[in-house]
């Protein structure tokens, strides 16, 4: 797991660099939505660092599940939030990636979804 909390820290690490060279780098240079967009990516970000230190510090889950979620929320933030940082801060064009942030947000969603069943799963057992 420490392997999967260094990569945490490392995407909370850019998180933040990336936070702060938006504002004070890019405010002059792109529109209010361009920054907004921007904004949303790094939010993202920010709010899966925190989730994957609750995941990877959490003693109920079992390894497995533990990569499973943070591989499922690496992969989002990459293609998500690294889809949008593409295209506001390298230039790249929307309509080269446009598939790319949906796809991100869709593993962001199984990622979720995998831990909402296994909080059920306890739940339901529970009353058993």
């Amino acid at each position: 797991m420490n392997k999967n909390l260094a990569i945490t820290c490392f995407l909370g690490l850019t998180a933040i660099i990336l936070g702060a060279f938006t504002t004070h780098s890019l405010r002059e240079v792109l529109s209010i939505q361009e920054m907004t967009s921007l904004e949303t990516g790094i939010r993202y970000q920010l709010y899966h660092v925190i989730v994957l230190l609750f995941v990877n510090s959490y003693a109920v889950f079992s390894d497995q599940f533990k990569n499973t979620i943070s591989y499922l929320f690496f992969s989002g933030i990459i293609f998500f939030s690294g889809s949008i940082y593409a295209i506001y801060i390298a230039g790249i064009s929307v309509k080269s990636i446009w598939f790319v942030t949906p796809f991100g947000g869709l593993l962001l969603i199984v990622g979720w979804f995998l831990m909402l069943l296994f909080f059920l799963k306890k739940v339901i057992n529970k009353k058993k």
